[in-house]
């Protein structure tokens, strides 16, 4: 770890959750270390040292703060840690793993805990109890479906989580003292969205600047025929989501500062979910302000920063279809894998209706990808050894030995990746990017990147990455901007 306070002191003033237990930060005028995420007032940079391990900063002397609780880093507690666990309950919220009282039970054993724990660590990282979480979450989002939509208010209740549109105006009374109808009344119907029968419109907001054109061209020349298409200034893609089918479109609103989300009302039942996986794709949660104070420090990217400071990591819808089409690029161009990632989804999806043209297919789950033998993969005119790492890859993540969403360890993840047969450190990089949404990952073999920096060796490319930490992943798309791979 660096002992360069410019570079990691980025990461602290954001208190962005993804570096919780990658580093920890020694205050030298008060003897304490904290976590990147401590709610404390921040320290200047120059009292700042830098540690890879809590047992590092104690060494040094210096005593774990009472606040933020050191201990508890994901990583370094007995059971992981409270931030990492406290996060995991929020994605199994949008994913609907909560929705009734069974779901933190579910919830628990899935990760090997027991549901006190859970409730206990919950508490101490966010102030309450799942299920108060479950609720406020389930009441702002339907606060945001009675403002932006027409959907009559059964709807929204069942949309945003409740089981009976009783407990729905309960809870709206209790929390908000007015019932449900009251927003829908002072909202004002022209301020809402406008919607058709059988869709739903919504927004998600985004800090600026947005490079909204050049997020659209990386998507449109990875776009995967029949599921995925760009579309004048606009995404549209198939979705299936526990069970349900359906399509959803996106485009830019520049006024509001928002992406207009249109998606069909049969998705309404995972609306958390879907926006959760919508808001990783088109990097909306992205500091561009703190990124590019440190990116553009570099005399090697300022020129790229002053040009497009707006710049995001695309992500993944979702990560094993990701992971897929990272593995039919290897060695070959942006457009023969588009070619062959259409012929996967052509031979091993699923057909559904939608009303927009060329927009038919749902790419198959990794438990169907995994039953498949590996020659039928082949036959489409896949390397037989990359067909054969997809259902590798497949039967791992449906297992569950490996996870390929937001907030999997990067690390562990990168390097089980790499023990799998056919794929590479840059493959395993490339993933964590764009599935992982892990901003540090770097593939440091890539022949742009190198070449950019002066057609450096890979060793040479690592270490100049250094200056970037922990931002990586985006000063790689800036010098990929001209002429990507992958």
């Amino acid at each position: 770890m660096s002992d360069d306070t410019a570079v990691l002191y980025q990461a602290i003033i954001s208190r962005d959750a993804r570096f919780d237990g990658v580093f920890f930060v020694g205050v030298t005028s008060t003897g304490i270390y904290c976590r990147p995420v401590c709610s404390a007032r921040k320290p200047a940079a120059r009292n700042c040292r830098f540690f890879q391990r809590a047992a590092q900063a104690e060494s040094a002397g210096f005593r774990p703060c009472l606040i933020c609780r050191p201990e508890l880093a994901p990583g370094s507690a007995p059971v992981d840690g409270a931030g990492r666990l406290a996060r995991l309950v929020v994605q199994g919220l949008d994913d609907g793993l909560l929705d009734d009282g069974a779901g933190l039970e579910r919830l628990a054993t899935r990760f090997g805990w027991s549901s006190r724990h859970l409730r206990r660590v919950v508490r101490q990282e966010l102030g309450v109890s799942p299920m108060e979480l479950v609720l406020t979450r389930r009441l702002l989002l339907a606060k945001q479906l009675l403002t932006e939509t027409e959907l009559p208010v059964s709807q929204v209740a069942l949309a945003s989580g409740f089981s009976s549109t009783r407990r729905f105006n309960d809870a709206f009374v209790r929390r908000y003292r007015m019932p449900p109808g009251r927003f829908r009344t002072t909202s004002g119907g022209d301020s809402r969205l406008p919607s058709v029968l059988d869709t739903l419109t919504l927004q998600l907001a985004y800090r600026p600047p947005f490079n909204w054109s050049a997020l659209l061209a990386f998507l449109d020349a990875r776009s995967t025929r029949g599921v995925e298409r760009v579309e004048g200034n606009g995404y549209l893609r198939t979705v299936s989501l526990r069970g349900l089918t359906g399509w959803v479109a996106v485009r830019h609103d520049a006024r509001r500062r928002s992406l207009r989300v249109e998606l069909s009302r049969e998705l309404a039942p995972v609306l958390p979910a879907l926006l959760a996986r919508l808001r990783q794709l088109f990097d909306l949660d992205a500091r561009p302000d703190i990124i590019r104070a440190r990116l553009g420090a570099d005399p090697r990217l300022a020129p790229l920063m002053e040009v497009d400071p707006g710049l995001r990591v695309p992500g993944a819808f979702d990560g094993f279809e990701l992971a897929v089409r990272a593995i039919l690029g290897q060695q070959v161009s942006v457009a023969a894998a588009t070619t062959l990632a259409g012929r996967f989804a052509a031979a091993f999806g699923v057909r559904i209706e939608t009303p927009h043209e060329k927009l038919e297919l749902a790419m198959p789950c990794a438990e169907r990808v995994g039953s498949l033998d590996a020659e039928r993969i082949a036959a489409l005119g896949i390397v037989r050894a990359r067909a054969h790492a997809i259902v590798v890859l497949a039967r791992e993540v449906a297992s569950g030995r490996i996870g390929l969403e937001p907030g999997s360890p990067p690390d562990e993840t990168v390097a089980a990746l790499v023990k799998l047969p056919g794929i590479g450190p840059w493959t395993a990089q490339y993933i964590a990017m764009r599935a992982l949404r892990w901003p540090d990952a770097f593939p440091a073999g890539d022949l742009i990147v190198r070449r950019r920096l002066g057609n450096v060796t890979e060793s040479r490319a690592r270490e100049l990455s250094k200056a970037w930490m922990p931002w990586r992943a985006y000063a790689t798309l800036h010098l990929w901007s001209e002429g990507p791979t992958a």
